[in-house]
């Protein structure tokens, strides 16, 4: 329970106050994460965003990254049916989401937050070299 709390509390602190669009480009990955790793968090985290947000509603627009936690990302997006865009303009008639990804060490494990600004998901994940399993409940924080 203690664990849960200071988790929490946490993702709460990640979670800020942002209202600026072109402020949810950033992101961020360990360099030690492993593919293996890197792909399943983000098979986990782009499922659980799919619930929030629908599959394939949108183009994903994000910053590009070459890191394997930013491919495996694009991938996850791409296999959930989105179109995804990085670093350029989107025709503004056609619905776009920008996405903030980051994934930090906390305590020994892997912390991963998906952002955009309707929507915040937050999920600790136990990682080896031959995956990562998730290590808490989805955190989920809507925005109006």
């Amino acid at each position: 329970m203690r664990r849960f709390l200071v988790l929490a509390f946490v993702a709460a602190g990640l979670t800020g106050c942002q209202t600026d669009t072109d402020a949810m480009t950033t992101s961020a990955t360990p360099s030690e994460l492993s593919e293996a790793a890197s792909s399943a968090i983000a098979g986990d985290m782009v499922s659980r965003f799919a619930e929030q947000v629908g599959p394939g509603t949108a183009t994903i627009v994000l910053k590009e990254d070459a890191s394997p936690s930013g491919q495996a990302l694009a991938a996850a997006l791409k296999g959930w049916g989105y179109a995804v865009a990085t670093d350029q303009k989107v025709d503004e008639k056609k619905a776009a989401i920008q996405l903030a990804y980051m994934i930090d060490d906390f305590e020994g494990q892997a912390l991963a937050r998906l952002s955009t600004n309707k929507v915040e998901l937050t999920r600790a994940y136990s990682t080896t070299a031959a995956g990562a399993s998730p290590a808490s409940p989805l955190s989920v924080m809507q925005r109006n």
